[in-house]
């Protein structure tokens, strides 16, 4: 038998013409992982014998696209939105999915009252699968082209210094802590709960996220003000490794029923746990700091992410604005039409 166990997990095993195959299935139930385990015997015959490019199904894909996302800091975000997406794609072949099988997901995630933003999110998952099966994997000819939804891009929530105040006075302790460590850096939620001591020098006053953790796979590095330190100092201890903990373990998830009471008696709608980042950047636009500092506070990789928060300070324009002088153009004009003012 070809197949074998691992963490519960089905793995198949195969040797084909001097080569050694051997991934997951994907599943615990070996009646299924068997059905796999024979299709890949069958493809590799179909490729060896017939010339003719193997069926792959889009489970075999996904298996395939998490073993070589690991390295992700948003891979659980994208677990999830593939476990929504299964149920309609795992019995499916990748060639048989198409731009209207896809949208028509979208219009059914559209009905569960989510935002435009969160089912692109999906969509983007999906094409990423789909466009590595066509060019790197060579498993299908050619990847359907899979349509975005228009996103409001006008969107920028942002707590006042009082709102924020009530929001973590209403917070259990440990979530704020989380939540003032983050209005006072302006780091993603996973940055945050993935901090690790090694990373943070308390007497420099510094931390660093590492180009593997950071989303636009930069390093970014963080200084700390006063209000970052306080809230470090209270963490030292707690845990060898990890900075942020929930009863002695590191934080899994943030975004909890325990966070959207807090909103709720704080009486702050319409807010998520990112909306955070959005405050910080905010209240620096607000307080002079320039968008460039602000690009390099929050790493951004283009100034077109910061230009968001342009409209909330027009100090770094006032310099610009003084170059025309009208009422002294005006004036000497006026005069010399023997006009006083």
């Amino acid at each position: 038998m070809a197949l074998y166990k691992r963490n519960n997990t089905w793995w198949v095993k195969i040797s084909h013409h001097g080569r050694r195959l051997q991934q997951s299935t994907g599943t615990t139930d070996k009646l299924a992982a068997q059905r796999l385990h024979d299709k890949i015997k069958s493809d590799l015959w179909k490729a060896n014998h017939l010339e003719q490019k193997p069926e792959r199904t889009w489970m075999e894909a996904v298996v395939r696209w998490l073993a070589e996302s690991q390295h992700k800091s948003s891979l659980s975000d994208d677990k999830s939105h593939l476990r929504w997406a299964s149920p309609y794609l795992k019995n499916c072949l990748l060639h048989e999915i198409t731009r209207n099988m896809v949208d028509g997901l979208a219009d059914k995630k559209l009905k569960e009252k989510v935002k435009p933003a969160t089912v692109n999110r999906m969509l983007e998952i999906i094409r990423a699968i789909l466009r590595k099966a066509e060019r790197e994997w060579e498993w299908i000819d050619k990847a359907p082209i899979i349509r975005m939804l228009k996103e409001d891009t006008r969107r920028i929530r942002w707590l006042t210094y009082e709102e924020a105040s009530r929001l973590i006075q209403e917070l259990p302790s440990h979530l704020a802590a989380l939540t003032t460590f983050s209005l006072a850096t302006g780091l993603r939620r996973t940055n945050v709960t993935g901090l690790q001591w090694c990373d943070v020098d308390l007497v420099k006053r510094h931390a660093l996220i590492h180009p593997d953790q950071a989303k636009m796979k930069k390093a970014i590095p963080v200084p700390l003000n006063e209000s970052a330190i306080e809230v470090l100092l209270e963490q030292v201890g707690k845990h060898p490794s990890s900075v942020f903990t929930y009863r002695g373990r590191p934080f899994v998830q943030c975004n909890t029923k325990a966070w959207g009471n807090a909103l709720k008696r704080a009486g702050i709608a319409n807010f998520r746990w990112h909306d955070l980042r959005h405050t910080w950047a905010s209240w620096h636009v607000q307080n002079g700091t320039s968008l460039q500092e602000l690009q390099q506070l929050g790493g951004w990789t283009s100034l077109e992410m910061v230009l968001r928060y342009a409209h909330l300070s027009s100090d770094h324009l006032k310099g610009a604005a003084e170059r025309v002088k009208v009422t002294n153009w005006l004036h000497s004009s006026v005069t010399a039409g023997g006009i006083s003012l």
